[in-house]
């Protein structure tokens, strides 16, 4: 198979959807980084608006994200690849936007009810924790991401496949 048909042009993303891409990594670590240890923390009240604002924000840039990528761009898998592979590939992307629409939602959502003083109990207990599955979900579905792109990129730069 010949080097050109391998990274055929067509199937790379474009500028604007690597920008989403890596934004949203840098926005996820960034999120991880300074998460909220303990609910208490959000008695912080500037600390409270800045959580819901960057919640808010990251649902808007990824509801433009997903329009974006859903309208414009294509699979950059192989031709060749299976149709069982390309619809798994699917299913972990929707997954990935799911988990962190989850995130985002449930953290407003937590921000909220302590805001109006609902600070402790059964219902705000299950809202962290749909949080903290959310998060986990993610770390699984962005290392099964990462896992297959590399395998991906292997097979793309295999000696056997540049001939």
């Amino acid at each position: 198979m010949a080097k050109e048909k391998l990274l055929n042009p067509s199937r790379q993303h474009s500028l604007l959807a690597k920008i989403f891409h890596w934004g949203f990594v840098v926005l996820f670590l960034y999120g991880i980084l300074k998460q909220v240890d303990d609910i208490s923390q959000l008695a912080d009240l500037a600390l409270l608006r800045f959580e819901l604002l960057f919640a808010f924000v990251l649902i808007v840039l990824l509801a433009a994200r997903f329009t974006y990528m859903t309208k414009t761009q294509t699979s950059s898998l192989p031709k060749e690849t299976s149709a069982l592979q390309k619809l798994l590939a699917r299913l972990v992307h929707l997954a990935m936007y799911l988990a962190l629409a989850s995130i985002a939602l449930s953290g407003i959502l937590i921000g909220v009810l302590y805001w109006i003083g609902i600070k402790s109990g059964l219902f705000i207990a299950l809202v962290v924790n749909v949080q903290e599955l959310s998060v986990t979900e993610c770390y699984w579905l962005i290392g099964l991401h990462v896992a297959r792109s590399e395998e991906h990129t292997s097979e793309l730069q295999s000696p056997c496949n540049l001939v």
